[in-house]
């Protein structure tokens, strides 16, 4: 599982403080290289991901690997009465920081650093708990799932955006190939960090996902967890309650 997969080979740091230095390193070429190697369809994925949040009419809303912060300003639309994101990466929530000041949403998006494993909040506390593209970056992913559970609130919706892999021909060749050739090239090409994109590739392809997923939420106390396939399963969407 990606959980074992770390960014720097030789570094004898934990994962976790890994993906915070790698994520620091790229955090001013994130937005831009994000909307590259995905061809902007990623903006989609998020928009669908809101409309789910948005079925349950959520006050409070935490937003967990939230980055530069690209889901939390799409759910403000929602117009929640606060929305919370988390993340390990200070620089990747500085670039977030500038970006929700020029929105004119500061007072209703605040930026924390923290870590999944360990939610500086009480038990209960969020309507709805969104995590995009971050789960397979968890050092320990059940610890951050049970987490996640404590501080969402009973019938709290939890949503996550993730790679999946596609398992039909052409898709599947095709996917292969555009994740273990191409998006590291690119990420060296144009990023300070030469790893990064090699890392989130090797996980890419890794990561447990469908009714794989499913179950791992199932087994950590969520309810019916269900998964929806986007753009022929180069990624999936998931749900479950509490």
């Amino acid at each position: 599982m990606s959980e074992k997969i770390k960014p720097y080979k030789n570094s004898e740091l934990g994962k976790k403080e890994q993906v915070a230095q790698m994520f620091d390193n790229i955090s001013e070429d994130y937005d831009g290289l994000n909307r590259v190697i995905s061809l902007g369809i990623d903006v989609s994925w998020r928009k669908k991901v809101v409309k789910l949040v948005g079925e349950n009419n959520p006050q409070q809303i935490l937003d967990i690997a939230t980055g530069t912060g690209d889901l939390a300003l799409m759910m403000s639309e929602l117009n929640p009465e606060k929305i919370v994101g988390l993340d390990i990466s200070e620089g990747m929530l500085q670039v977030g920081r500038q970006k929700i000041a020029k929105a004119n949403l500061s007072n209703k998006i605040k930026m924390i650093v923290g870590d999944s494993e360990s939610i500086p909040f009480p038990d209960n506390t969020f309507d709805a708990i969104t995590v995009s593209f971050g789960v397979r970056n968890f050092e320990n992913l059940d610890k951050g799932l049970i987490e996640i559970l404590r501080v969402l609130k009973p019938g709290g919706k939890f949503v996550v955006l993730e790679t999946s892999n596609p398992t039909k021909f052409p898709f599947k060749q095709g996917y292969k190939l555009y994740t273990n050739y191409i998006l590291p090239i690119i990420g060296k090409l144009f990023s300070k960090d030469k790893v990064a994109y090699s890392y989130l590739s090797e996980t890419a392809n890794t990561f447990p996902f469908g009714k794989a997923f499913n179950n791992i939420l199932q087994k950590n106390g969520f309810k019916n967890a269900k998964n929806i396939p986007v753009t022929f399963g180069v990624a999936s969407i998931y749900t479950a309650l509490k």
